[in-house]
């Protein structure tokens, strides 16, 4: 496997940045390699050029040693797929012109096919003041709350030591912030407790 053993010859202790080229492998033989069904599923839907399949598997690789060189992901498997679906995207920009069979599925890929128009543009302006405006009118716990788990995407217990209370405080201060929120931004006045 070409990234594996590239980052045990060139870096016998550290990697440079605090992950050692032993703690590296073995992540990747733990976390990575199981997943190689779920990433050669997505490689296949989302490229149609069945030749490239095993190429791209060994690129995604490669890109997820050199990145775990720096830091280990806290989860394998949203990583490995970012950098899959990072990798087609970088493949179709730069092949500038893209044989219509060579990919399965331009939105699942996320490449914008056409820019918002000014009114999208406009109509997404006045929806997040909406929402800003509905966060700022929440109680400042559950604002927290809300922030630290839907946007900044940490889990409950992330939450929970961040703010320093117990996780199911933080389930409450989330399901009223949310049912908060819904109520503003859908006009019927919040019902929610504080």
């Amino acid at each position: 496997m070409a990234g594996i053993s590239d980052i045990d010859s060139k870096n016998a202790g550290t990697t440079g940045v605090g992950t050692s080229a032993s703690e590296v492998v073995e992540w990747f033989v733990r976390e990575v390699l199981p997943l190689e069904a779920i990433l050669m599923h997505f490689l296949r839907h989302n490229w149609r050029v069945q030749g490239d399949i095993e190429d791209l598997r060994q690129e995604v690789y490669v890109r997820v040693c050199e990145a775990a060189q720096h830091q280990l992901p806290d989860q394998a498997k949203p990583f490995v797929l970012m950098t899959a679906r990072n990798l087609l995207i970088d493949r179709v920009r730069r092949e500038q012109v893209v044989p219509i069979e060579a990919v399965a599925d331009l939105e699942a890929l996320g490449v914008a096919m056409d820019a918002p128009g000014p009114e999208r543009a406009l109509v997404a302006r006045d929806e997040l003041r909406q929402v800003q405006a509905a966060l700022d009118r929440l109680p400042p716990r559950c604002r927290e709350a809300v922030i630290l788990g839907k946007i900044e995407g940490l889990t409950g217990r992330e939450i929970a030591r961040r703010m320093g209370i117990a996780e199911g405080t933080v389930s409450e201060h989330l399901a009223n912030g949310i049912s908060i929120l819904a109520d503003l931004l859908l006009g019927d006045g919040p019902r929610g407790k504080a």
